[in-house]
């Protein structure tokens, strides 16, 4: 959109001096270059500043407003479908993605605390460095799910959720074994069996 409106500004020719003064002729050129120049910069400034998503918009391609880096904090995204939107970054505290299918979105270094995840389609999803403490993951799907570094889910709800296929370290599967419980209605795995709970 910028460069479109860049490429409409029309730029007026230099303006014709008789050829008895050059060195006018050339410095009054020169002035008025550097004044196109120099509005042509302003107004690509001014359109950057007036919308920030003209500058990165970070959404995936069924969820346009920009959401990485950004802060969500308690903002409803239930049942919303967001898939691979890009949550990287991103204060999600109290968000309720409730229902919500999320296949392939990004959580990468956002923090989810206290998010609802209940219900969501998180397959293939992106938790590494997230800090998903005290998340509500009742029956969430996380096949083939992203969880790598210190990614946390110290106090989470996980009944019936559904880790097949998720890369955990051993503290943490520790961690989930102790409070997994429940059978995702969904795919019908059982939580313990889906993290090789002993």
């Amino acid at each position: 959109m910028a460069m479109s409106i860049l490429g409409a500004l029309k730029l007026a020719p230099s303006p014709l001096l008789p050829p008895t003064q050059p060195s006018v002729r050339a410095s009054s050129s020169l002035h008025f270059h550097l004044a196109n120049a120099g509005a042509a910069a302003l107004v690509a400034a001014s359109l950057l500043l007036a919308d920030p998503a003209l500058a990165f918009r970070g959404g995936g391609p069924y969820g346009q407003q920009v959401t990485r880096g950004q802060d969500l904090t308690g903002k409803d995204f239930s049942g919303q479908t967001l898939i691979k939107q890009d949550f990287k970054t991103s204060i999600l505290r109290q968000t309720n993605f409730k229902g919500a299918n999320l296949l392939g979105a990004s959580f990468f270094d956002a923090d989810l605390t206290g998010a609802d995840l209940s219900d969501a389609d998180l397959r293939n999803a992106d938790f590494s460095l997230a800090n998903v403490t005290k998340v509500n993951l009742t029956n969430a799907n996380l096949e083939g799910a992203l969880v790598t570094g210190n990614t946390s889910f110290k106090g989470s709800n996980i009944y019936g959720a559904d880790f097949t296929d998720v890369p955990l370290r051993d503290d943490q599967r520790d961690y989930l074994c102790k409070i997994a419980d429940g059978v995702n209605t969904i795919t019908g795995n059982a939580t313990k069996e889906t993290l090789f709970c002993k």
